[in-house]
């Protein structure tokens, strides 16, 4: 099974930031593969040491389990990461820049699910 998540929580919000990330990394435990699609101000979480300053209340962070796991990509979009000042050499290993046709292309294929936080 495939997994397309989109998120656009970021920074204001650290507990919802890691929501994605955390049902991701279950999804990738149990064997799966997943895609995040970081809108919005989730952009800000691609930023190189971002993750690691966010801490959640309650769950555990689990932000760089899923960035290093080769069965999960995160993709960050594009227009609104350009917007905020981050730019491809800001974001940290494991991210790309990507659009709304590479979210569309990963949610439109068959054996994927969407999931959107």
């Amino acid at each position: 099974m495939h997994y397309t998540i989109s998120s656009t929580w970021g920074p204001s919000d650290p507990t919802r930031a890691a929501i994605p990330f955390i049902f991701a990394a279950s999804a990738l435990q149990a064997g799966d593969t997943v895609t995040i699609m970081l809108f919005h101000d989730a952009a800000t979480v691609a930023v190189r040491g971002a993750h690691e300053k966010l801490v959640p209340v309650g769950p555990p962070a689990r932000f760089a389990e899923v960035l290093a796991h080769p069965g999960a990509r995160v993709l960050v979009c594009k227009p609104c990461a350009e917007v905020r000042g981050i730019g491809v050499d800001l974001l940290a290993p494991g991210c790309t820049m990507a659009g709304m046709n590479d979210f569309h292309a990963d949610a439109s294929r068959a054996d994927s699910k969407v999931v959107a936080f």
